[in-house]
């Protein structure tokens, strides 16, 4: 990346930085990143918050371009970015500001089984698991459409996969925006990329998916906890995926696409990786259409793969899943654009809110949370690495009013995945894991020493900073035993 970043940074206070407006002649809004001194080093080192100012050029944008303290460098918009524009003032929606991996996120499931009843049985459970759970890069699923069905997979979301059996009503309840967005129109999909989705519903990929069995070992809010069916040394499971070569192909498509809207539309960025245009305009509403497919299939492509999860778990401890107490908490796209409504300067707006690499972090009482959830905030799911812990938090009023209702989505990169991959901490990785407790498999070694530990910053201090900072509240506290990568 080069050089470390040596733009100015103002302190607001120990949680807050701003990008002057005046940083770069065309910066529309200020830059906001949340980070405490330890983090920021990195994150000036990563050259990220160039991105931040860049962001700050799209048109319509409102308030700040915001940053997370998992951000870094990213396509387009920094990985830990949120940029809401004003729709009526001709704000635009850019391909870069969602990602390639468009609706990526993370499930979770609870359950009533403990670490005393897994632990026999954890080197049958994580096989079962990699056996039955295609991962890696071109994983391909048994769960095979035709173009007929994988479109109404794109209309539907994880409505289809309940319909077909693999859920239950409960599931969408429990599924943010309860697994579909309305509006999506498979006509302006390519056929590349129908071709990429036909079959891998119900598959994990590679890079930094996974599929995690955890322990709950700290708890922080015993309400909130309680609420979500939480306890103290239960077994969880999370599942971190999304629309897979689907999703990136639609990426694809539009982003090369959208660099001709910018002349024609007269915008003016400082990186062709933000092309974008008019939410309004054709060009925007093509891709909107198309992104809630990829959304859909991602939603579906979770629904199904916990559906697999929890088939191997009932074989496994010979009980069913209802008897396992396997419910799902809550399923959070971290890679998407959404149409929400904001008081910017005594005025409510219709807001495109990207949320590239962020969490929505919507608090108690907001109609958008499920009634089962609302006295709490909506849940937050935050992963770490393979050898440290994982979060689950709540929404707060205050990033209601502060960051579109936005937190951080995981612990960020710290390395490169050539660096990490060179890396001499490589060699003894797996004997390291192994010494904590940790099972893991994966479909590659290169794989497994590219999403390393040591390749990301500590998610304890990121969700600090988040739950410190207000924006999101730390309910419990989760450690990985076993562990499958791509």
């Amino acid at each position: 990346m080069g050089n470390e970043w040596q733009g100015p940074l103002e302190k607001i206070d120990a949680y807050r930085w701003m990008i002057p407006q005046t940083y770069a002649n065309g910066m529309k809004v200020p830059g906001m990143i949340y980070a405490d001194e330890n983090l920021l080093k990195s994150i000036k080192r990563d050259r990220a918050p160039q991105q931040v100012s860049n962001a700050a050029f799209l048109p319509g944008i409102v308030k700040y371009s915001f940053a997370m303290p998992d951000i870094h460098w990213g396509y387009g918009l920094p990985i830990g970015g949120v940029v809401a524009t004003d729709i009526e003032a001709g704000g635009v929606i850019t391909p870069g500001g969602v990602g390639f991996d468009i609706c990526c996120g993370l499930r979770l499931l609870r359950s009533n089984l403990t670490e005393k009843e897994v632990r026999p049985k954890l080197d049958n459970l994580i096989h079962a698991l990699f056996s039955n759970v295609p991962a890696g890069v071109g994983s391909k699923s048994n769960i095979k459409v035709n173009a007929a069905e994988e479109e109404k997979i794109m209309v539907k979301g994880a409505r289809w996969a309940v319909e077909k059996g693999f859920g239950t009503k409960e599931d969408l309840e429990r599924t943010e925006d309860g697994g579909c967005m309305e509006g999506a129109d498979a006509s302006h999909v390519s056929d590349r990329a129908f071709e990429r989705g036909s079959n891998q519903s119900g598959t994990l990929g590679s890079g930094n998916h996974f599929l995690e069995v955890q322990i709950v070992d700290e708890v922080y809010d015993d309400n909130a906890a309680g609420i979500l069916g939480l306890d103290k040394g239960a077994i969880t499971v999370m599942i971190h995926c999304g629309s897979r070569g689907f999703g990136h192909q639609v990426c694809s498509d539009y982003s090369k696409g959208m660099v001709r809207a910018l002349s024609k539309y007269n915008i003016n960025v400082p990186d062709r990786q933000l092309a974008c245009a008019p939410v309004n305009s054709p060009e925007g509403k093509a891709y909107i259409a198309a992104m809630k497919c990829a959304a859909n299939y991602a939603w579906n492509n979770r629904q199904c793969l916990m559906h697999k999860v929890r088939g191997v778990f009932e074989k496994v401890f010979e009980a069913g899943q209802k008897d396992l107490g396997m419910a799902l908490v809550w399923d959070v796209a971290h890679n998407i654009a959404k149409f929400e409504k904001y008081n910017i300067n005594g005025k409510d707006k219709l807001l495109c809110v990207h949320r590239k690499g962020a969490t929505r972090a919507f608090g108690p009482d907001n109609p958008a949370v499920p009634g089962i959830y609302r006295k709490i905030g909506q849940p937050v799911i935050i992963p770490g690495d393979m050898g440290r812990n994982s979060y689950v938090l709540v929404g707060t009023k205050k990033a209601e009013e502060e960051t579109f209702g936005s937190t951080c989505h995981g612990a960020g990169r710290l390395m490169s995945r050539k660096a990490a991959a060179n890396a001499p901490e490589r060699h003894t990785l797996l004997r390291d894991l192994e010494a904590k407790g940790i099972k893991v498999m994966a479909a590659g070694r290169g794989t497994l020493a590219e999403e390393a530990p040591y390749a990301y910053k500590n998610v304890n201090e990121v969700v600090d900073v988040v739950h410190n900072a207000g924006i999101s509240k730390k309910v419990c506290r989760m450690r990985p035993i076993g562990v499958i990568k791509g």
